[in-house]
C-alpha cells in the first residue's frame, strides 16, 4: 500500500464496460515523514474519500482485490483514509475531528 493525498476528480464519460460506475479520484503519492509529494496517480475510489484527505491506495496487480475491483480492469484503486500516523513514536499527522479540535498539522 502506498500513502498519498486526494488533489482532485476525474470525469470520464466514456470508458470501458469493465469501469462503470467507478469514481475516479487525482492523487498525489506523499512522503510521510516530509509531506513532499510525488507523481499524480489516478485511482478507482472503493471507499468515498474527499478532496484533501489522506488515503492508502494499492497499484498494479493488488488493486485488482478489492470486493469493487476484483478482476476489473483497474490500475489503483483507493482502499482506506487515513486517520493518523506515527514514525519513531512522533505522531506526524492526525486528521481533523470537530469533536474535538484537533488540527491536521498541515
Amino acid at each position: 500500500m502506498l500513502l498519498g493525498r486526494v488533489v482532485g476528480t476525474v470525469v470520464s464519460t466514456r470508458k470501458d464496460p469493465g469501469v462503470h460506475g467507478f469514481k475516479f479520484m487525482l492523487l498525489k503519492r506523499v512522503n510521510p515523514e516530509t509531506m513532499e509529494e510525488g507523481p499524480f496517480v489516478v485511482a478507482a475510489d472503493a471507499v468515498g474519500v474527499g478532496v484533501d484527505e489522506f488515503v492508502l491506495y494499492a497499484t498494479g496487480s493488488a488493486a485488482r482485490q478489492t470486493v469493487m475491483t476484483h478482476e476489473r480492469p483497474c490500475d489503483a484503486v483507493i482502499m482506506a483514509v487515513v486517520d493518523q500516523w506515527e514514525i519513531a513514536g512522533e505522531q506526524l499527522y492526525e486528521k481533523v475531528n470537530p469533536e474535538s479540535g484537533i488540527w491536521d498539522g498541515g
